[in-house]
């Protein structure tokens, strides 16, 4: 356990790298093997380089920050607040594992709730949304708004746990591979994806959150750990062979492919489904 801490307390940025690149790669390839669905004519290196796109400015707005979340922590530590600091007597495994849960949670499951619920937060998310060919570059395409909103989120969530360096590290490690696991395009045995799915978020379970219609788009909001769902009620499964993905409000391609118009969904008018489909029955009429 200790070996654990002093690693991340010092991880190198360049492992980091390694986790981002090599997490992509990995289960780009997996994906080759085993997909859940072939799209016909579906380009798979220009809808990467879109995602990736996406990925760059990720990583700067979380760059550009991070000295915010190494002050907070060090401040946690030095004046003993928050989860982590007030368990401190307790054994360390069970701290380490309700802390990253706790994490999960704040830093998340709620961000990503309060993403579909409010309107201004989900003009930003919605580009993450927009994707119809969901794969393992998917897990961070991200507005370069909303991942400001995400790491507002993050620094909640180091400032109530009292999180130091090496959880912060290692949330974020485990963060980034399950994202990019619960994107992937693959299938999991129903027998593996049952077991799996009591504790983490597999792919058979996220790819529901992604379906281009509510409700499921309200759906399987974990990101980590699937323990939130199932105890707030926002749990869900569906027949992913039958999965569309994308936002019924954006399905053009020249919409929710092009980087120039993702990067200005957030601004442009809202869209209400319900008025859109009012519209075309008094077209239709």
């Amino acid at each position: 356990m200790q070996t654990l801490i002093d690693y991340f307390s010092t991880m190198p940025s360049f492992h980091r790298s390694i986790l981002l690149v090599g997490g992509i790669l990995f289960f780009w390839i997996i994906e080759g093997f085993q997909p859940l669905f072939r799209f016909k004519g579906h380009n798979k290196w220009k809808h990467a380089l879109t995602n990736i796109f996406f990925t760059l400015t990720t990583a700067v707005v979380n760059l550009s920050l991070a000295f915010v979340m190494v002050k907070l922590s060090d401040w946690t530590v030095v004046h003993h607040f928050g989860y982590m600091q007030w368990m401190s007597e307790f054994p360390l495994p069970i701290v380490l594992i309700t802390g990253l849960a706790l994490m999960d949670l704040i830093s998340a499951y709620s961000i990503h709730y309060l993403n579909h619920k409010v309107k201004w937060f989900w003009l930003f998310h919605l580009i993450h949304h927009t994707d119809t060919h969901v794969d393992t570059t998917t897990a961070n395409r991200h507005h370069p708004g909303e991942s400001f909103l995400r790491l507002f989120a993050t620094t909640i969530g180091v400032f109530l746990m009292g999180a130091p360096i090496w959880m912060i590290f290692l949330y974020q490690s485990l963060s980034v591979i399950l994202s990019q696991f619960n994107h992937a395009n693959i299938v999991l045995p129903k027998k593996v994806d049952k077991i799996l799915s009591w504790v983490i978020v597999t792919p058979n379970m996220h790819h529901v959150h992604h379906h281009f219609q509510q409700p499921l788009t309200d759906t399987n909001y974990g990101n980590i750990f699937s323990i939130w769902d199932r105890i707030f009620g926002t749990y869900a499964e569906a027949d992913n062979s039958k999965l569309v993905y994308g936002v019924d409000t954006h399905m053009e391609p020249m919409e929710n492919s092009r980087v120039a118009n993702l990067l200005k969904i957030p601004f442009q008018e809202y869209r209400d489904i319900k008025e859109i489909n009012k519209k075309e029955e008094v077209s239709n009429t």
